[in-house]
């Protein structure tokens, strides 16, 4: 055997017998850096896990458990309730002023979230992207204002342009067209039109930003191939944006249900019931009939709307 062949046997030796412990793997340095930065994570979320659950998770286990009760803000009951099981949603699901409230908050979503926002911001997003750069900074700047200002000075606003003897009801009548303000004839269509106004920017920087990511040749390819812009839309950018479609939705969603400043400052669920939504709904019956516990169950039923619709947003945002 040549002296090559030696130490080629002797090194090999070497590397089997030199692992201890029986032949058991180390821990790699590796495995144990992220043990540690797991345990460093888990330390520093600590604080804000338990101040979370402190204000957020008690009220929302306070108020399921004040929903099963006749307590109310003023009489005998408002010390001395007492637990009542399932009486006050059998109450919600037998009352029309309940029912109408809800139509009218399918109907506010709808119309002013997945219409005003999702759809229309989606539209202005298309636009924008053939349009120039400072096309869309003019365009951006405007939208994005209107996003910022505080929604009672928004719900002012449009009680100003829609308004009895308003700037849009004085202008049609200086030209002799006589027109009713939809602040008290549709109700709801009025505030669909301030909810979109308001929230549309936020679609449709979403997606500009999606849009963005789309590789331009990857259009230009099917152009070429043909496709018309129908189906460019459908075939090709909806499917890449889909992710950033579900996300809008989700948010929107639950902005727009649980939405009360606009509402209450605009119309105040009027006249009558006809702008009643779930949320006014409650406040009325909680605050101004001071039947806490029955307000509180409207609350519950608005809190499993929102969340059965964003677990099912969710579950479709994670197979896509």
């Amino acid at each position: 055997m040549s002296s090559t062949d030696s130490t080629i046997v002797e090194s090999t030796a070497g590397s089997v017998t030199a692992q201890p412990d029986g032949g058991r793997k180390q821990p790699s340095k590796g495995r144990t850096r992220r043990r540690r930065q797991l345990l460093a994570g888990t330390v520093m979320l600590a604080p804000f896990t338990v101040l979370v659950g402190v204000l957020l998770g008690w009220p929302i286990v306070w108020t399921f458990l004040l929903s099963f009760t006749n307590e109310e803000l003023t009489g005998p009951t408002a010390l001395n309730h007492k637990y009542i099981g399932f009486t006050n949603f059998k109450n919600l699901l037998t009352s029309s002023d309940f029912l109408s409230s809800l139509w009218h908050s399918i109907e506010y979503l709808v119309g002013s979230a997945y219409i005003g926002q999702v759809v229309l911001g989606f539209l202005l997003a298309m636009l924008l992207r053939r349009c120039s750069r400072r096309t869309q900074a003019i365009v951006g700047a405007v939208v994005i204002t209107s996003w910022i200002v505080p929604e009672v000075i928004a719900a002012f606003m449009w009680f100003a342009l829609l308004g009895q003897n308003g700037v849009l009801q004085q202008a049609l009548h200086s030209v002799g067209i006589n027109y009713s303000t939809i602040l008290t004839t549709h109700p709801i269509l009025a505030l669909n039109l301030a909810n979109a106004w308001r929230g549309v920017a936020f679609s449709l920087m979403l997606y500009m930003a999606a849009l963005t990511a789309i590789p331009r040749e990857l259009l230009e390819a099917a152009m070429l191939d043909g496709a018309s812009a129908w189906r460019r839309v459908v075939s090709i950018i909806l499917p890449l944006i889909k992710g950033s479609i579900l996300v809008d939705v989700v948010l929107v969603t639950l902005a727009t249900l649980n939405d009360f400043t606009l509402i209450f400052t605009l119309t105040g669920g009027g006249p009558g019931n006809a702008s009643q939504v779930l949320s006014t709904y409650m406040y009325q019956q909680g605050f101004v009939n001071y039947q806490i516990a029955y307000g509180t169950a409207v609350s519950v039923i608005l809190l499993l709307v929102g969340v059965v619709l964003s677990a099912f947003y969710v579950r479709a945002l994670r197979r896509s």
